[in-house]
Formats: C-alpha cells, structure tokens, sequence
C-alpha cells in the first residue's frame, strides 16, 4: 500500500495505480456488474462535487439507508473525502430508532436505497432537525416524489458534480488534500444494548492503522474477493469492507439482497469474509436439517465423516498422532462431504472466514473447522474500530479469541473487565461527553465491559458480558452466554435467553427457529396457522425438550436447563428484545418478561402472558397467549 492516512487519499492512490482492476461489483436482476477503480473513483468524484455544489463541506453529516449497493459506499466516500463523516444505519430501523440517529447525529444528507428506505425517512421529515435533502438510488416508485425539491436521484446529484467539476477541475482533489486523519470519517452507532445507541466517532486515522494491523496479520491479498453483505452500520463493514478493500486494492462483492448471500457468495467464490454469528448458526441448521432427512446410506456417511473429522480435529488440538485410517477416512470425506458442503454454502475459494460481533457456540466453531473451513474468531468492538485480536490458522479454537494483534495492548482490571489500548480506540461518543470519560480509566484504556481472561499462552479467552457474568444462590459461576450458545447449536433453536442469576438452578426461554421447525411439523402432517400455534402444539415442545436433554450433559452440572417454555414469537430488534446485530438486550427482557421468570422459580407449570409487538412500520399492538412451563430435568 502507499503512504496515504485518509480514506479519499486511498482512493485516488487506487485510481492512479491500479485505474482497471475491479474494485466493487454488485448483482443486480441476476447480472453481476463490475466497477473498476476508475470508474469507483469517478463515481465518488461525480457525487462529492455534486454534494458540493448543494453546500456539503467539512463537518457536515450524510447517513446512507440500505442494503449494501455501490451506490451506497459511493456516497460514504463521498463524504469523507469533503471532511464529512458517514452515518450509516441499520436498513431494518424502525422509525423511532432512524429517527433518534438522525437528530442525534446532525444529519444534513440521506442516501437511501429504495422506496422503502425512502417513504420510512419522508413520514419522519417534520420531526428531522438538520435535514436538508434525500437521494435515493433506486427509482423504483419515486414518480409521485419527482417534484419534491428535498427529493433527488442519485443521476441527478451526480449530473450536478460533472457540471461543478468542470467549472473547478482541481475541487476534488482539493478537498480531499484538505481532510486530515484526525478528522472523522465514520460515526457508527453502538447497538444499544443499555438504552439508546451512542455515536461513536472513528477517525481516518483509526480505521486505516486498524486496518494496517489486520493486513499484517491475514493474507490479504490484492486479488482478493470480499463478499460485502453485512449491514453497513456495522463498524465491521467500515473497517473489513471499506478500508480493507482501500488498502489493499482487492475488490468488494455486494449480493442481491442479504437473503441471496449465500447463493450470489457461491457463484462469487468470494476468497474472504467476515461473518455474523447468526449467518452461520442458519448455514449450520440448515446443514443439519438436510443431513437428517437424508436417505440411510448417505446420512451414514455424513455422519461417519463428520465424526471422524471431529476427531482429527481433536487429536490435533492436543498434539496427538493422527493415525493412517484417519487421514484415509478424512481424505474420503474431503471428496463426499466436506468439500460439497463448502461450495454449497460459499466457502469453496475462502482462505479465510472470521465470526465477529458476537460469540459463536463453540459447537457451532467446531462443525465448521470439521468441515475444513478456515474459521477463525476476530474479536473487538466499535469503540476500538472492530479489532483487537485475531487467531491464526493453526490455533483457532472456540475456547479463546486468539492473542492481541502487535501494537494492540490488552490487560485484564482487578474486577476481570477487558481493557484495550490502541490506534484504533475512538475519539469519543458524539455530543456525550460524560459517556466518553466513563468509557476510558483514568490512564487511557478503554473500558470494553467484557469479562476476560489473558492467559499464559497469549491468548484472550472472553467469559461474557461482565455485568452479565452472575452466581446461583449456592455461589456456583453462571454465564448466561454459555449456555445460550449451547442450545442455538440445535438446528430447531433460533434464540434463547437463561436465567439464573442469584437463582438454585438455570432456566431458559426458548424461540423456535420457524423454518426448521415448520418443516419438520409439515413432514408429521402437523397443521399450524402461525408461529405462535406452532409453539402450541405438544409434538413440537416434546421435540424442544429432546433437544435440551441432548444438550444438557454438554454442560457444566450447574448450569444445565432445569425448567424451559416456549416464546409465542421470536425475539424482536423491533420488539427492543435484542440489538439489530441480534445481541440480547438483557435489562430489557428482564423487565418486559418478569412474570416469567417469576413463574419459572414458583414452581408454577403455565403462565398467562400479554406483551407489546412493534410492526416494522411503527404501529404497535399488544400479543396475549398462555405458555406452558416445562420440566427439563
């Protein structure tokens, strides 16, 4: 890479010296659309000037809504490359919460994607303090808005930039001259887990030594092909889409829509990509749903092979001889199992796979390193630019985070909390001053909330949340993460939440995952109108609590789930029931389920049940049923 510290510099220093190779693609109506760094350079150069002409300058705010388009990552470069900063939010937002980031944040420009995108912003208009002006990229359903003056094509705002920078040739490259790597570039918004999310503000110069330290650690080549489909207000897509693919030329890939990852990620042949815990946790129940309907014979071999991969696995970990017979039987499997399963699901060319953001059961980990998936486990958070440590090829495990990246510093407080030292730590959270000191000690590392252990090898091992880390009443240990991540390893568990905290036993709420669990009932002939009939239906409680006993003698003795329901619905971002990265918002659920847990520990077997559902367009209604408490143990 060249000398460059800001992200508009990366980008003309890619248009100079590699004007041809690709650099984004998009699949659009079946059809993958290439941009060469020329023409992402030029698209960038259009739309700022355009942004320009209309009074965007230092300072100024622009939010992108939507999926991840070029289009999109054009309008964020865009922006840092006049001294403004990105805010991108989560497409899935609901009105109250896009709402809150867009004042919160001084948002004078909006990118939307779509005519959703657009109509979610424009019912929110008369309650929005900076806005100025929305641009939608799809014109899809825009005809009613064409005479709107605050509503704008992004050919327009582009035609706008060619005619301005014709009249100031050097204006572009002025500006981006101009911006400094103090300046920040992405404000990206924590998810909110404690209340409303904060903005936390992360410089040119965060995201591009972050990103440095990550190449020095990965092979990260410029041939390279990311697939690009997690959401853009995730830090990790500043950090492991944006600036990754800046500096070191390799090119983005941005499916059709986040539901066609996989497929689109299979004809890509991406060589590299960062995914969410739950995008593998649905791979991994799907795997396991075809492996179980499966003729005889061939589940025989899926399973065989999958044990004997497991094993190997095992043996290595502990430095065991691994035996002639097990490398034949693995090398069987290579060709009927593991390596059908990897072009299957997109990890035919991947080098390397990093799960982020959330931990991933380690059952979960195990399967797919079985599978010869290099799945290794990054760990970080928005406030340190999204990494602190990585493993390596030979030593990635489920059981630590692997060892803190060189120039990276990580040191455990007296009270077991994690706390990071770094480049890459923000410059605070936007107009929040007091939450900014509380985030960092006295000394200058910052607080990640995290329950760690550093141990003598180097390695990271995080516990859980620390403030989530508890006790039951006899001081036994309790985290509920663990034994959360237990159950999510069955393929008929979308979510769950247990309890236990200063409690004589665990237990646990549990949502179905819909799909798998409405085709195994449609396969029984079982009839159900809805999710919440289906949760009914004793067959389908009698399959949970197998699944539980399964699971229960995975876990420690203490922890095993003792008494478990059924929730009526799933766990809701819209609901405030998890994060829009699907972390639970304990404090929450604690509250808004409190008769629950109250029931649990009662000894009471049903319990009547009325909470509030939020539909994604605002309108929010109250879901009343009975559910049945079960005994686990």
């Amino acid at each position: 890479m060249s000398n460059t510290n800001t992200l508009g510099a990366l980008l003309l220093e890619n248009e100079r010296t590699r004007p041809t190779k690709p650099a984004i693609r998009e699949k659009d109506l079946g059809i993958w659309r290439t941009y060469s760094w020329a023409e992402y350079a030029q698209n960038v150069r259009d739309f700022a000037m355009g942004l320009a002409s209309r009074g965007f300058g230092p300072g100024d705010k622009l939010c992108v809504a939507g999926s991840n388009r070029p289009r999109l990552y054009w309008a964020e470069l865009a922006a840092v490359s006049l001294g403004g900063t990105a805010v991108p939010v989560y497409q899935d937002a609901i009105a109250t919460e896009l709402q809150y980031v867009l004042n919160n944040a001084d948002v004078k420009v909006i990118v939307a994607e779509d005519q959703e995108q657009v109509d979610k912003i424009l019912s929110l208009r008369d309650g929005l303090t900076g806005f100025e002006f929305l641009i939608y990229d799809d014109a899809r359903g825009m005809s009613e808005l064409k005479d709107d003056p605050a509503v704008l094509s992004f050919e327009e705002v582009q035609a706008e930039g060619v005619e301005y920078g014709r009249a100031n040739p050097t204006a572009f490259a002025d500006a981006v001259a101009r911006v400094k790597p103090t300046d920040i570039a992405f404000m990206a918004y924590t998810s909110g887990t404690t209340g409303n999310p904060k903005g936390v503000m992360l410089s040119h110069d965060n995201l591009v030594k972050t990103c440095q330290t990550f190449m020095d650690n990965e092979d990260v080549r410029e041939s390279d092909d990311l697939l690009s489909y997690l959401p853009l207000a995730w830090v990790g897509e500043a950090l492991y889409s944006t600036t990754l693919s800046l500096m070191s030329g390799c090119a983005c890939n941005c499916p059709e829509s986040p539901e066609t990852f996989r497929r689109d990620g299979r004809e890509l042949g991406a060589t590299g990509f960062v995914a969410a815990p739950r995008s593998l946790e649905m791979i991994l129940s799907e795997i396991q749903v075809k492996a179980n309907e499966a003729s005889g014979p061939k589940r025989g071999v899926y399973k065989t092979c999958r044990d004997g991969s497991a094993e190997i696995a095992t043996r290595k970990d502990k430095a065991l001889p691994i035996s002639f017979a097990s490398k034949l039987k693995r090398a069987i499997g290579e060709i009927l199992v593991y390596g059908p399963i990897r072009d299957q699901y997109a990890f035919r060319r991947a080098r390397w796979v990093y799960v982020g953001g959330a931990p991933l059961g380690p059952d979960s980990f195990r399967f797919f390193r079985a599978m010869g998936v290099n799945l290794k486990q990054v760990y970080g958070s928005t406030e340190v630019s999204g990494l602190v440590t990585l493993q390596d090829d030979d030593t990635a495990s489920p059981d630590h985070v692997g060892t803190p990246c060189a120039g990276i510093d990580v040191r455990i407080a007296d009270n077991g909390e994690v706390q990071i030292k770094s480049a890459g730590v923000f410059q605070g959270y936007y107009k929040n001053e007091e939450a900014s000191r509380e985030a960092l000690t006295e000394d200058g590392w910052f607080r990640t909330g995290d329950a760690g252990i550093l141990e003598s090898t180097g390695h990271l091992t995080i516990i859980d949340r620390a403030k989530d880390v508890g006790k039951l009443v006899d001081g036994s240990p309790f985290a509920p993460q663990f034994v959360e991540n237990k159950l999510k390893f069955s393929p008929y568990i979308s979510e769950a939440v247990s309890f236990g905290h200063e409690k004589p036993y665990v237990c646990a709420m549990i949502a179905i995952d819909m799909n798998t669990v409405g085709n195994w009932a449609e396969k029984l002939g079982l009839a159900y109108t809805n999710y919440m009939d289906l949760t009914h239906k004793q067959e389908v409680r009698q399959l949970i609590l197998e699944e539980i006993k399964r699971i229960n003698p995975s876990l420690p003795e203490v922890s095993r789930i003792k008494r478990f329901l059924l929730l009526a619905k799933d766990l809701d971002a819209d609901d405030a029931e998890v994060t829009r990265t699907r972390k639970l918002r304990r404090g929450f659920i604690a509250e808004k389920y409190a008769p629950v847990i109250d029931a649990f520990y009662s000894g009471d077997t049903e319990i009547e049940l009325a909470t509030e559902v939020t539909f994604e367009d605002g309108p929010k209604s109250m879901l009343g049923t009975r559910l049945t408490i079960l005994e686990a143990a």
